[in-house]
């Protein structure tokens, strides 16, 4: 079921990068990034709301709220970094760029979770990296 919810991610990244750059053509992209982060916020409120989650808020650690705030920042800088780029930038080397996070998550869920960079994951990683030089040069 992963796998489904994986692919379903990929493909809304995709529509999301298509409509972005679409919408963004007069718009500043910080702006765009706050308009974007509303629509987000009140999809997600509405999926706790549909799904009677909300209950769940005050079960929540301080240490999860630290690192969902934190987790948060970082999504908000990079969206804010993101739209810069594809306002100014080619949509499809944007992207490509975009997906060395899966590079810096292989390599920093190594080093702060712990866990295992197996050959296979490296040899993944370096042919992200390829990939993305050539998609990008």
């Amino acid at each position: 079921m992963w796998l489904l919810f994986a692919l379903l991610s990929a493909l809304f990244a995709a529509l999301t990068s298509i409509l972005a750059k679409i919408g963004i053509d007069s718009v500043s992209s910080n702006l765009a990034t706050a308009i974007r982060t509303v629509a987000v916020v009140i999809m997600a409120w509405i999926v706790v709301f549909i799904t009677n989650e909300q209950g769940g808020i005050g079960s929540i650690s301080r240490k999860s709220w630290v690192f969902l705030i934190l987790s948060g920042l970082a999504t908000g800088a990079s969206w804010l970094c993101y739209y810069k780029a594809i306002k100014i930038g080619a949509v499809t080397k944007v992207v490509s760029v975009d997906k060395l996070s899966v590079v810096f998550t292989a390599l920093l869920a190594f080093l702060f979770l712990h866990e295992q960079l197996t050959v296979k994951t490296a040899v993944g990683v370096l042919l992200i990296t390829a990939g993305v030089l050539v998609m990008v040069i």
